[in-house]
C-alpha cells in the first residue's frame, strides 16, 4: 500500500487495483527469490563448520581471521577451512569486477538492493542480474573444485 501510495498517487483511481495486484506480486517474487538466494548461501556456508542446534548460529560467525583467536580450532579443522577460504576467494578473485562487486556489497556487506544500485551507480535491475550471474559463477567454480552444493528450492 505504501509503494502504491508513495509511487502512484497520482494516478487515476480506477487504476490503482490493477497497480497495487502488480506490486504485490513483484514484492512476494522478490521476497521468494531473495530466500532462495540467502538459503542458497547459508547451505555453503554451514558446511564450512561443525553442526549447531542453536537458532541464533550464524555459520559466518565462526570463520577465523588472524586477529580472531577467541576460539581456537583444531589444527585439522583449521587447516580445512582455511584451505575452503582461500578457494572460495580464489573464486571471488576470477569474477568480473561488477559481478564480485555487487555480490560483495549485497551478501557480505548485507546492502539492499536499492543501497547496492546508489553504491554501484546502476539501477536497481542491474545489481539483481549482477548477484545472479555471480552467485551462479561462484557456484560453478566451486563445484569445480571440489565443494559439493545442495540447492534448495
Amino acid at each position: 500500500m505504501l509503494k502504491l501510495a508513495d509511487k502512484y498517487g497520482d494516478k487515476p483511481v480506477d487504476e490503482f487495483p490493477m497497480l497495487f495486484q502488480r506490486i504485490l506480486q513483484n514484492t512476494i517474487r522478490d521476497y521468494y527469490r531473495r530466500q532462495k538466494v540467502r538459503s542458497f548461501w547459508t547451505t555453503l556456508f554451514s558446511s564450512l563448520t561443525p553442526r549447531h542446534d542453536a537458532e541464533d548460529y550464524d555459520p559466518l560467525d565462526s570463520l577465523q581471521d588472524k586477529n580472531n583467536n577467541s576460539q581456537p580450532p583444531e589444527p585439522d579443522a583449521s587447516f580445512e577451512q582455511s584451505q575452503l577460504i582461500a578457494l572460495i576467494e580464489e573464486a571471488l578473485i576470477e569474477l568480473p569486477a561488477r559481478q564480485r562487486e555487487a555480490f560483495l556489497l549485497r551478501y557480505w556487506e548485507d546492502l539492499d538492493t536499492a543501497e547496492t544500485a546508489e553504491a554501484m551507480g546502476c539501477s536497481e535491475g542491474s545489481v539483481k542480474t549482477h548477484c545472479s550471474r555471480a552467485t551462479h559463477a561462484l557456484a560453478a567454480k566451486l563445484q569445480e573444485k571440489g565443494i559439493s552444493l545442495k540447492w534448495t528450492t
